[in-house]
């Protein structure tokens, strides 16, 4: 859910810079390109995997799992990044409600999480800095858990996130890579808030587009905990910064299926496609398509603007389930109950093809 805020939070003293003019990048925007991340890991050596080990980095999926005993696994997970909004009370929730939505995209529920903080100090206020870490308490708290500790260093750009640790019965893990042939693709959350940041960084985004921005991106994925109980969800996760296309992508590649998006279908945030359309996407767009764009089969008649929207960076995105056809309308009905309104359903898994992701 988004959380509420009484008393807006002050923007930055006069003397203090924009947030987002000390990064190079914004929120999930950082992440280091798919393509250059797997020539980092490549070879990186893997000890032998102990067998209480569920889910480790085999499919690059959004949380490790650990199981505990029969009836407890744990999920553990991080995410950090620079500021996509100038309000410190905005990044730091933001930041927050990203971290916590790779546990609930295993199934989890949160049980705590542990600030990381690196930030300017010579430069930016303890006050700022003040209201970035309440942010992120308050949208824990939202979350029904505690900030129990973490780390801070004195940094050159604005660093903010949450290290996550969570619970999930070791039955009821929902990996990535489960995805059965025929399951239908349902999409918690509309597209954009890429395309809004780098609006916001250029001064263009209008203040409804800034608070679609917000609650959107603040609205805890509560459904995925919920989703874990239902027989016939067979795979989860969220659409983070590697956009729709990467996370479906992934989801294609671990279960071995090839994934068809109905792009007609894909909700959208408002004005979104017409701000992508002026030009208002980000450098991680592009290098996300070049990453895994050889992937990808698109209609011949695909935009431009169409193609930035698929790979456009989601920060604190949808989840993305794969379930059975008989099982549609109970997902959507978990999604709506978690007030995700505009969730619906935007393709289907079928037997594997020459690409893993097809566009229609």
């Amino acid at each position: 859910m988004p959380i509420a805020l009484e008393n807006p939070s002050p923007t930055a003293p006069a003397s203090e810079p924009r947030l987002t003019s000390l990064s190079h990048g914004g929120g999930c925007g950082c992440k280091i390109a798919p393509g250059v991340l797997s020539e980092i890991l490549k070879n990186t050596s893997v000890m032998p995997l102990p067998p209480d080990l569920l889910v480790g980095t085999e499919t690059a999926d959004d949380a490790a799992v650990y199981r505990l005993n029969d009836e407890q696994a744990l999920v553990a997970t991080t995410d950090f990044f620079m500021p996509i909004v100038d309000d410190p009370y905005d990044f730091g929730r933001i930041a927050a409600a990203n971290a916590l939505s790779d546990v609930y995209a295993m199934g989890g529920k949160p049980i705590l999480a542990l600030a990381l903080v690196g930030m300017p100090v010579s430069v930016l206020s303890t006050a700022t800095i003040g209201r970035i870490l309440q942010g992120g308490a308050d949208v824990c708290r939202a979350a029904g858990i505690p900030v129990a500790g973490g780390h801070t260093i004195d940094s050159v750009e604005p660093i903010y996130g949450l290290v996550a640790l969570g619970l999930v019965h070791p039955d009821r893990v929902l990996r990535n890579a489960s995805a059965q042939p025929g399951d239908l693709l349902v999409l918690g959350k509309p597209l954009g808030v890429g395309v809004y940041s780098a609006a916001l960084k250029k001064g263009a985004l209008s203040p409804q587009g800034y608070a679609a921005m917000i609650d959107s991106a603040t609205r805890l994925n509560t459904a995925g905990a919920d989703l874990a109980l239902l027989p016939g969800v067979h795979a989860l996760t969220d659409v983070t910064g590697f956009a729709l296309a990467g996370h479906a992508l992934e989801m294609a590649r671990g279960a071995g299926v090839t994934v068809r998006l109905d792009w007609r279908a894909v909700p959208l945030l408002p004005g979104v496609h017409e701000l992508a359309g002026q030009g208002f996407v980000t450098g991680a767009s592009g290098r996300n398509w070049a990453a895994y764009g050889q992937d990808v089969e698109l209609p011949g008649d695909f935009s431009p603007t169409d193609q930035a929207l698929l790979t456009d960076p989601q920060t604190s995105g949808g989840l993305l389930a794969a379930c059975a056809p008989d099982a549609v309308d109970e997902v959507l009905a978990t999604f709506r109950r978690h007030g995700c309104e505009r969730a619906a359903v935007v393709g289907q898994a079928l037997p594997a093809q020459d690409k893993p992701l097809v566009v229609a």
